[in-house]
């Protein structure tokens, strides 16, 4: 949907009708649409591979880890380039700091246009590939893959944004191009649609599916994470028991393999659905190695090219059991180039009390490009959803402390406390959540799905970011300003008027 320069044209075009009373000539010379286009299976393969694109669009930079993240409680931001506007809630519509810096692709901003560039290209494969001359199987593989990653687009768009416009067309002509917005139970409509065109169209999870490709069990999976979010228990409980009894996916028995570069093909049974990253040409990669490593790239373990730009708050270092295995992902230490321990007070220069991640270190990286995967779904996640939903639904029976006990147990610690409540073991789920999905991109999420994030930001705190004051608008990002006057049909947000 980044048609500003498209629209630009179209107003000085009108301004010179308005001024000069000339009849300007408009004639469209070129377009995207084509009839030489989609006419082959390589055609097909093609365009979907452009729709899986936009997910490296989307988590180069990675916007939708850093704005969720620094937004939260688990980790914050160096000051610097404008970062620490989502962690003291100082952004505007127009992300002013953001553009002065050069860092949209770090911002809502590019979570916005990376999305609808992803819609659109899947609008184009759901339009013209069922005319196709290919193997049909493969044919609806294509289909499922374009209606999940539209599902996926959508569902990423509402919950940064809230109601957003839902786009189910592709753009041949200016009017196709500009659509109002969706109530938020619109989109969740079209999400649940999609997910359901999908589901039969994909293959089953195995180990010779396609790198990066969704299965079956990733739809379902997404739909019980979208149907939590939708507050829709019983589908997330559906959907989320339909993965588990597939029996096509399993925890790893070591959590820190999920984050060892040399072990992504051996746990792929519970990183599900990853941005596939690669160091060299033609793939794809983020900064999130970087900007995680110690500054100076001085921890070879981390990477070679690495920025200090990301340290975890004591707070939540401290919240974990030092039993919890899941806390080894987590570092008061590196060990440099020349060998030698660098301890707490000297990882960084901003703080005494810097506390590494270990979730994204590849130590061959090819300077700041990795090969390190980032997880968008993993079974772990499957696994709480359903927790959570069962008990949301149900209460804290059995079955709820069945899928909850599974990731403590793998952690390294107790089963949880029996004799529960309901709401004391749904808060017990996203304490879970939180220890497993640090770094991840989805605290942010779980606290303003719960209305959580008003309480709990204002608490973490540290030396660098002393105080933080969210307001009740900052449960969703502001819609960005030039995409409001890009296209005269939507609106922004109320909170944000």
């Amino acid at each position: 949907m980044k048609k500003q320069y498209f629209f630009k044209c179209i107003l000085v075009s009108a301004l010179l009708t308005v001024f000069t009373g000339c009849k300007l000539d408009e004639t469209v010379f070129s377009a995207i649409d084509t009839d030489q286009f989609y006419r082959t299976s390589q055609d097909a393969e093609a365009a979907i591979t452009a729709v899986y694109g936009a997910l490296g669009d989307l988590y180069g930079g990675p916007a939708p880890l850093m704005a969720a993240d620094f937004s939260a409680d688990q980790v914050y931001p160096r000051p610097v380039v404008g970062r620490n506007t989502y962690t003291l809630f100082t952004y505007d519509p127009a992300y002013s700091i953001q553009r002065s810096f050069g860092r949209d692709f770090e911002s809502p901003v590019q979570i916005w246009q990376a999305s609808y560039t992803g819609i659109e290209r899947a609008n184009w494969v759901i339009e013209r590939v069922p005319s196709t001359v290919m193997d049909a199987r493969r044919r609806d593989e294509i289909l499922g893959e374009a209606y999940f990653l539209r599902a996926f687009f959508h569902f990423m768009l509402t919950k940064n944004f809230g109601d957003v416009v839902v786009k189910t067309k592709s753009s041949t002509t200016l009017d196709a191009a500009l659509s109002a917005k969706s109530t938020r139970a619109d989109v969740y409509k079209q999400i649940y649609d999609d997910l359901n065109q999908a589901i039969p169209k994909l293959p089953s999870y195995s180990a010779n599916l396609v790198k990066g490709r969704a299965s079956k069990e990733t739809a379902q999976g997404f739909f019980a994470k979208a149907a939590l979010y939708n507050e829709d228990w019983v589908t997330a409980l559906q959907q989320a028991e339909a993965v588990i009894n597939s029996g096509k996916h399993s925890l790893v028995p070591d959590v820190r393999d999920v984050y060892n570069v040399t072990r992504e093909d051996a746990v792929r049974n519970e990183n599900m659905f990853a941005f596939e990253a690669e160091s060299t040409a033609p793939g794809r990669t983020s900064q999130i190695m970087g900007l995680y490593g110690p500054p100076g790239s001085n921890a070879p373990a981390y990477g070679r090219t690495t920025f200090g730009s990301i340290f975890v708050y004591p707070k939540f270092f401290a919240s974990f059991n030092p039993a919890d295995k899941r806390k080894q992902l987590l570092d008061t230490n590196y060990v440099n180039a020349q060998g030698l321990v660098v301890r707490q007070r000297s990882i960084t220069p901003i703080t005494p009390n810097g506390i590494l991640v270990k979730k994204y270190q590849d130590p061959n990286s090819v300077a700041a490009s990795h090969a390190v995967n980032i997880p968008l779904l993993r079974y772990a996640d499957v696994l709480l959803i359903a927790a959570e939903a069962e008990a949301r639904a149900n209460g804290a029976t059995g079955k709820a402390y069945g899928y909850i006990n599974q990731i403590r147990i793998r952690a390294g610690l107790a089963e949880l406390a029996s004799g529960l409540g309901k709401e004391p073991f749904i808060e017990a789920v996203l304490q879970e959540r939180s220890w497993e999905f640090f770094a991840e991109g989805d605290r942010w999420y779980d606290l303003t799905r719960t209305g959580k994030f008003l309480t709990v930001i204002p608490a973490a705190t540290n030396d660098v970011f002393p105080t933080r004051t969210p307001q009740a608008k900052h449960r969703y990002f502001p819609i960005p300003q030039d995409e409001i006057n890009a296209n005269p049909k939507i609106e922004q947000n109320p909170a944000w008027r």
